[in-house]
């Protein structure tokens, strides 16, 4: 039994940095179709399935798009449909967020398990002038704004996403 344990939690632990490799790979050349993307995945160490690699691109949030019809982050303009970072960002907090707290100048994201990553790009892409920096793990965020003002209003702004701010 505890060898199962731990066989999980290093599986758990694969999941974060595959996604984050596929992140890695179409910033750095256009990617256009799952099997290219599934070679690059091989080739950085990442023997992946089909289904796996399907299940990591939604997870992401990834699109296709722009002139080459290559997958892009969540959060990147997209030329077909015209959609903003912060539009994308909008899109990403109302279905990835789940709860915010925040501690000075620390705000910290929760989210579903396998969201956080996606979420975090989009935090990243939107350039935010609340945002400092962004770490994400499977479920959680860490953004951290350059003061308590700052953060402040990073959670106002997120709650108006997700409709908590707004009055009734």
């Amino acid at each position: 039994m505890h060898n199962q344990s731990r066989v999980w939690c290093i599986l758990k632990s694969v999941k974060p940095r595959r996604q984050s490799v596929i992140l890695d790979v179409i910033q750095r050349s256009p990617v256009r179709s799952q099997e290219q993307l599934r070679r690059s995945l091989r080739a950085a160490g990442f023997d992946v399935t089909q289904a796996t690699l399907s299940r990591d691109i939604r997870e992401l949030g990834l699109v296709k798009g722009g002139v080459d019809g290559a997958y892009q982050a969540p959060g990147k303009p997209v030329a077909p449909n015209g959609k903003t970072a912060e539009s994308m960002l909008q899109r990403a907090v109302a279905e990835y967020l789940l709860r915010v707290d925040r501690v000075q100048q620390l705000v910290l994201l929760r989210t579903g398990l396998g969201r956080a990553q996606a979420l975090c790009v989009t935090i990243d892409d939107a350039h935010l002038p609340e945002v400092v920096g962004t770490v994400a793990g499977e479920d959680t965020v860490l953004v951290i704004a350059p003061d308590t003002r700052r953060a402040k209003a990073l959670v106002k702004r997120l709650e108006r996403f997700t409709g908590e701010g707004q009055p009734a």
